[in-house]
């Protein structure tokens, strides 16, 4: 694989991106046009887990980080990847009652994806670290078949 784009508000983030991985990031995510990212056949993404989550007070999407998925969104939309993995913090899951999830999931099939999601633990996959985390991923093309895996490895 090869990277052809990244970002991140954070300059400090940015520099040591660019000296792990030799690509300079672009910066804050709402300046950017969808259109000018390099064409991909795989889209990663991480979005802010404060608004979900306790430490951002759950305020969800009116936390105006709370809406940077929706950034995401227009870039898949203008790129049309074959497929996407997007992750986020457990308690996505649950912020307002399971809507926020919904809202996403809606969005991301809106575009004519076949989005799904799951959550895994990263100690489940032979990582020394209880991390549990949101994972979306999606398919432009919804024959393609998939199953999440299986933390027994089975």
């Amino acid at each position: 694989m090869n990277c052809v784009f990244a970002g991140d508000i954070d300059a400090e983030a940015r520099r040591a991106y660019q000296q792990n991985f030799h690509i300079v990031p672009a910066g804050d995510i709402t300046e950017i046009d969808p259109g000018s990212v390099p064409d991909h056949e795989i889209l990663l993404a991480g979005f802010p887990c404060q608004p979900p989550s306790i430490i951002g007070d759950m305020r969800g999407f009116d936390d105006s980080r709370g809406n940077l998925i929706f950034d995401v969104a227009a870039i898949i939309d203008a790129k049309r990847p074959s497929a996407f993995v997007l992750e986020n913090v457990r308690q996505l899951l649950t912020h307002n009652i399971g809507r926020t999830i919904e809202a996403i999931i809606s969005a991301l099939n809106g575009l004519g994806y076949r989005a799904d999601w799951s959550v895994l633990n990263a100690l489940d996959f032979g990582l020394p670290q209880k991390r549990e985390r949101t994972i979306i991923v999606g398919f432009e093309d919804h024959s393609i078949p998939y199953e999440w895996p299986d933390p027994n490895g089975e």
